[in-house]
């Protein structure tokens, strides 16, 4: 999709005050509102209906919440499935942690500033994933290996894929699970950022994972990072 075109976004949260103001923000800079839900059920339909670009989704909502709703929409066989921002008051949620685990691109706290806003919806539009390192990490470390919330389900089957992950890819994971960005993996690797690039695309495909985020709860889900070991 080309950066030029218009950026659609589909705004779902059962607050009248948060949907307006959001709105409002995203319309000044440029981003369409296409729909506005206020349940997970017509996040879902919306979605099917507008085919947006990004969804700023709401993790507690009545009906079906956020974690369900994100389930849906990116386990539809849709290969233009968009990308999901989180919408949340606390940071460290377990149902955040979940939809990340689902294949949410990131989330962001309520009390966002404009400008962070935007900026991040149109950071995830690209194909880059949300990730803000320490309190992703924070995130995952208090949740990884917890059962019972549907997060960490599959993490067996990811300990069986890392197998397939050659040592310097391994050794970029875990590095990138500790927060580093490309230019810092460039820079302890002694590589390009173009090579880092490569070796970050080539994990997240060899995982089936959707972007970084993923990558950062697979590393801890497997024991790769973590100080745990992976569940059999």
């Amino acid at each position: 999709m080309s950066d030029a075109a218009p950026l659609r976004v589909v705004l779902a949260d059962d607050q009248t005050l948060v949907r307006t103001g959001f709105r409002l923000i995203l319309d000044a800079d440029g981003i369409d509102v296409v729909a506005e839900a206020v349940t997970g059920t017509e996040a879902v339909a919306a979605v099917r209906r507008t085919r947006p670009d990004v969804v700023l989704m709401d993790i507690r909502m009545p009906e079906m919440d956020g974690l369900e709703a994100t389930r849906r929409i990116l386990s539809a066989a849709v290969a233009d499935a968009p990308r999901v921002l989180i919408l949340t008051t606390f940071d460290l949620d377990r149902y955040v942690y979940a939809a990340l685990a689902a294949g949410a691109s990131g989330f962001l706290l309520k009390d966002v500033t404009p400008e962070h806003l935007t900026a991040s919806v149109r950071m995830v539009r690209t194909g880059d994933a949300l990730l803000a390192p320490a309190i992703t990490r924070r995130l995952v470390e208090r949740f990884a290996h917890r059962d019972g919330d549907g997060a960490g389900a599959d993490a067996s089957a990811l300990h069986r894929d890392l197998a397939a992950l050659t040592p310097r890819e391994l050794e970029v994971l875990t590095l990138l699970a500790r927060g580093l960005s490309n230019a810092e993996l460039a820079a302890r690797l002694h590589l390009s950022e173009a090579t880092v690039k490569t070796h970050v695309a080539r994990i997240l495909a060899k995982l089936s994972l959707r972007d970084r985020v993923q990558a950062v709860i697979a590393a801890y889900e497997t024991g790769l990072v973590g100080g745990d070991r992976p569940r059999q």
